[in-house]
């Protein structure tokens, strides 16, 4: 059976997002404490005039403040295509140097030496950086809810109740990682068992991907947007369960939070306008791309971010792009947190974060 090269992509990009948590965060240089000086002043003009004149004044046409901003291919990535095109056509407010990365553990050993100063990431490994670095990086915003999803070749599965009994396949690269976590306990809070009420069979990622499209596996847990490549190369396939959607049902108090912004702590503190001036680009970014979903999905495509705009523009709605900052942020993921640390404290870097993870503007 051939495998779509496209559906292993897909998978690939988006199952390294899902399972980022468990990779250890680099011990912090001790040089990461050195910044340079504030960024984007008004330079003087260079050309002295030796007779005063009432026009010698400074140059008003600034540099933008400059900011190392890295973006993470596939669903956590594609909020940001917008705050990336108004950039390359140089009418965002900062100057961004973006990197763009297929997993987390490209960013976090630059976010924590200071080559990057602000980063789109999973939740998880915020939390997890923050831990490890005692501080060293904050969260500013939420971008993202959860990206699991639940799909069946067929029509039976409506609700967590009619997983009764039957056999869920899974991609292996997330056992004994969030999505297990997450798994496990929407299974637990709607009254099964895993291992004894249902069975979970875990799978290489790219063939769980061309059973599942080809018909020869029912039911399996997989994100966005390699769910999305699944159900457009087979109709048949449907979302049957929105992850998101249920957690809420069972845990009222907070979200599944999957996909968040964060900064370097000294880089927030020492330019905060810079940050701020971040956060309402990227708010507009997020809005753009909800709302402008076929322009968006080309985007999306251009910078590399999923595969094709198709995959994009069917996934864009499913991924639950959210904007969430400042005091609310804690509120909304902190039972997701909790969750995580009860199943495996490791997954969040040993403790629920205090407080002072949470940017105020």
């Amino acid at each position: 059976m051939k495998k779509p090269r496209l559906l292993a992509l897909g998978m690939a990009l988006a199952l390294t997002l899902s399972i980022a948590g468990c990779t250890k965060t680099p011990t912090p240089s001790p040089s990461a404490s050195a910044n340079p000086a504030p960024t984007g002043s008004v330079s003087p003009s260079p050309t002295p005039t030796p007779t005063p004149t009432p026009s010698a004044t400074p140059d008003d046409t600034a540099d933008r403040p400059a900011v190392n901003l890295a973006v993470l291919k596939g669903n956590t990535g594609m909020s940001a295509v917008k705050l990336l095109a108004d950039n390359e056509a140089g009418t965002t407010v900062n100057d961004y140097a973006v990197t763009l990365a297929s997993d987390p553990t490209e960013v976090n050993s630059k976010l924590i030496n200071g080559d990057i100063d602000i980063a789109a990431l999973p939740t998880n490994v915020a939390a997890t950086l923050f831990n490890k670095t005692e501080g060293g990086v904050q969260i500013i915003a939420l971008c993202g809810l959860g990206v699991l999803y639940m799909l069946e070749n067929g029509d039976t599965v409506h609700s967590f109740a009619d997983l009764a009994g039957k056999t869920i396949y899974a991609p292996a690269n997330a056992q004994g990682a969030n999505p297990e976590y997450v798994l496990n306990y929407l299974l637990e809070q709607n009254g099964l068992t895993p291992g004894a009420d249902v069975t979970i069979e875990w799978k290489d990622s790219d063939e769980l991907s061309a059973l599942l499209a080809s018909g020869d596996v029912d039911l399996a847990m997989m994100p966005v947007p390699a769910a999305t490549a699944v159900t457009i190369k087979n109709p048949d396939v449907r979302f049957a369960l929105d992850f998101t959607a249920e957690w809420k049902a069972v845990n009222s108090d907070s979200q599944l939070t999957m996909s968040c912004l964060v900064v370097r702590t000294e880089f927030a503190r020492e330019h905060s306008q810079v940050v701020d001036d971040f956060l309402t680009e990227y708010a507009a970014s997020i809005d753009y791309v909800k709302n402008n979903v076929d322009a968006a999905a080309e985007l999306v495509a251009q910078y590399g971010i999923t595969p094709s705009a198709a995959v994009a523009k069917a996934a864009i709605p499913q991924i639950n792009l959210v904007y969430i900052s400042g005091a609310d942020i804690r509120d909304t993921i902190n039972g997701y947190f909790d969750v995580l640390w009860q199943a495996n404290p490791k997954s969040i870097g040993g403790f629920v974060p205090d407080d002072s993870f949470y940017y105020i503007p």
